[in-house]
């Protein structure tokens, strides 16, 4: 008898696709009001104005044409997440060009021969700098390239990828579930709200280092079992392919660190500095990001003395390694675009308004957190949901005796973690499929800990109020 085997994360993203087409037939679609808010440049939804519009249900060939759309709407011509599987498919390019040098095996090398016995303590490192990239720009899916890089070296430091991948996605995670001056979420959602950004910054600098602590403490206690029992790890049944992957069948010789390979590292490290300063001084995003890996790849394959054939041939190669990875980008945004055009987000958003009516203040806020939840899952973009609710909940709290401050803390707190989770998240499908890690125990594995940042997070909104 055959065994069931769990679908694929694209089988899973285009039933949820299908699912929300199908919801388009039985939710009546409506519409807010819509104004243009100056300070943020785009137009937000005004609060009790929802009203019903006529039905736009969706089909078959809506459902097929939502992963394209995801990429590209053709019908608006508009760019949807084009610009993010693009980066993805460059730093592909780019991360094989630099394995090619053999700089990564060489230096990973290095770094577990130095670490030998004190592994482990990469992990709280790594993630304290992963968390302050989340908590001061929003990083998400600029962590994307990370996930290569950290799998061979939690590898060769005998974790599983599930370390690797955890300390990336929970590090830069956590970062944005305590947001303190992110402008892609806490700024715009506090504009959004009519507040200034720094209200309220004390209890989210609170939740942030103690989300970061009991995330450490996760991620190092498993990884712990890992090492000591490797048949204790969620993807034992893969460890060896893996290896074999990620690792190869290398010899037990060290590879010489030369001049070469060591201008190579960097310049691998000083293309992460400046996207990370160019995209948190000069706002820079996809576009002007991926040029500079571009640019990196072509100078790295130059110094390592590559010729024009072996150096295309290469970046293509690496490309091609992360093409899966660039398709589930464009199907998870379909799930946005079947709502949309289905004309049923304001809808479900309308309901949410309609439950917080006439709550108190606790009752209040911790509905408010379990609202932005479920509408997380509907709208991953952070900076989307602030646009959307934020102008619709934030009155709303003033007739609960609720600040404003809250508000906006509810909605990052909920959008953050969400964001560890969701299907419907291209950093999250994208960093499993890089890891090559099943969605499925990827939700096994992180479910105790989604329920105590949960309960965390509904205990410091109590306190809030409270206080």
């Amino acid at each position: 008898m055959k065994t069931f085997k769990f679908p694929s994360a694209y089988t899973i993203l285009f039933l949820l696709i299908t699912l929300m087409a199908m919801l388009s037939w039985v939710i009546p679609a409506g519409q807010y009001d819509m104004k243009m808010n100056p300070t943020l440049g785009k137009e937000v939804p005004v609060a009790g104005t929802w009203h019903p519009v006529a039905s736009h249900p969706q089909g078959i060939t809506d459902v097929l044409l939502a992963p394209i759309d995801g990429l590209y709407n053709h019908r608006t011509n508009e760019a949807g997440a084009i610009d993010v599987a693009l980066f993805v498919l460059i730093v592909g390019g780019f991360l094989g060009i630099v394995t090619k040098t053999g700089a990564i095996d060489a230096g990973i090398e290095r770094v577990t021969v130095r670490l030998k016995g004190r592994e482990e303590w990469m992990i709280p490192i790594l993630m304290a700098l992963f968390a302050a990239g989340g908590t001061i720009y929003g990083m998400a899916e600029e962590s994307l390239p990370f996930y290569s890089l950290m799998v061979p070296v939690m590898m060769a430091a005998r974790f599983d990828a599930v370390v690797a991948a955890a300390t990336v996605l929970l590090g830069a995670g956590i970062g944005t579930l305590g947001s303190t001056i992110n402008p892609f979420a806490t700024v715009i959602a506090a504009n959004a709200a009519g507040i200034p950004f720094t209200a309220g910054i004390g209890l989210r600098i609170a939740i942030l280092i103690i989300g970061w602590l009991i995330c450490v403490a996760y991620v190092m206690r498993y990884a712990r079992k890992v090492k000591r029992d490797p048949a204790a790890s969620i993807i034992a049944d893969q460890l060896d392919a893996d290896r074999e992957h990620f690792l190869g069948n290398k010899s037990h010789e060290i590879l010489p660190f030369t001049t070469t390979r060591k201008v190579v590292l960097t310049l691998f490290a000083l293309a992460f500095a400046v996207m990370i300063y160019g995209v948190s001084v000069r706002g820079w995003w996809m576009g002007e990001i991926s040029g500079v890996f571009l640019a990196a790849a072509i100078i790295i394959g130059l110094i390592a003395r590559m010729s024009e054939a072996e150096l295309t041939s290469t970046f293509i190669d690496g490309a091609r390694d992360l093409l899966g990875v660039a398709l589930i980008i464009g199907i998870a945004r379909g799930i946005v675009v079947v709502m949309d055009n289905g004309m049923i987000t304001h809808t479900i958003l309308n309901q949410a308004e309609e439950c917080v009516s006439g709550l108190s203040s606790v009752l209040f806020i911790n509905v408010m957190f379990l609202l932005e939840v479920l509408l997380s899952f509907l709208v991953p973009s952070s900076s989307g949901l602030a646009v959307l609710t934020m102008p619709i909940m934030a009155p709303l709290a003033d007739f609960a005796n609720v600040g404003r401050e809250l508000v906006v803390t509810a909605y990052q707190s909920a959008s953050g973690v969400v964001n560890l989770i969701t299907p419907t998240s291209a950093v999250v499908m994208g960093g499993l499929a890089i890891a090559r890690i099943p969605y499925v125990r990827w939700l096994q594995w992180v479910a105790p800990l989604i329920a105590i940042l949960t309960v965390l997070l509904m205990v410091a909104l109590s306190l809030g109020v409270l206080l």
